[in-house]
């Protein structure tokens, strides 16, 4: 390989993880409300802009991600990073999401009392709340729909089930996901031996 081709393999990876680190940055800056908001975020930037990963694999890696121990948004950074470039895409991937937090816990670490006590802090953070309510809303009823479109009544009868014995019956959310962990085996393995 000549030099020149070398530092045209260089700049390209160069590129590529400045890429992988502003855009992980910019998903860890902007997601607030827990998990489930990374979801519409990764499928915005990985999947329709990028086309780095398809729906099945965002959603992949998103349950993979949050059944590790750990904030879901630094665990899904990580198995996409290393999905990506291996190590050193795991370790840009890594940085990138514990720098916004980082450094937003820091200033209002400096001015706690003020950021506390502030009542435009707090309408501030209703709004956000309700954004996350949206994206997690909205995320949910395209799940529901690619699972209508494509027949998987199995799926579907699962969901609806786990909504409503967790939210009229107060039916624990560990056990819930145990059952449907075990549930979603006996589908799968069904399915393959039905093939």
């Amino acid at each position: 390989m000549s030099d020149e081709e070398m530092k045209s393999v260089a700049a390209s990876c160069r590129h590529f993880y400045w890429k992988l680190f502003q855009s992980t940055f910019l998903i860890s800056a902007f997601t607030v409300g827990g998990g489930f908001v990374i979801i519409p975020l990764l499928r915005a930037k990985y999947v329709d802009e990028y086309g780095w990963l398809d729906d099945k694999e965002t959603l992949n890696l998103v349950s993979i991600a949050q059944s590790m121990p750990g904030v879901v948004a630094v665990n899904a950074a990580i198995i996409l990073g290393y999905r990506m470039a291996g190590l050193r895409g795991a370790l840009t991937a890594l940085a990138a999401t514990i720098l916004p937090p980082l450094v937003t816990l820091s200033v209002i670490s400096c001015a706690y009392d003020w950021f506390a006590t502030n009542p435009y802090v707090r309408y501030a953070l209703k709004g956000m709340q309700c954004g996350a309510t949206a994206l997690i809303v909205n995320v949910a009823i395209d799940l529901l729909q690619k699972q209508w479109r494509k027949k998987l009544l199995w799926p579907l009868a699962i969901i609806v089930g786990t909504f409503v014995a967790n939210f009229f019956f107060d039916v624990n959310i560990m056990l819930l996901v145990v059952i449907d962990g075990l549930l979603g085996l006996v589908f799968l393995r069904g399915a393959a031996y039905g093939k």
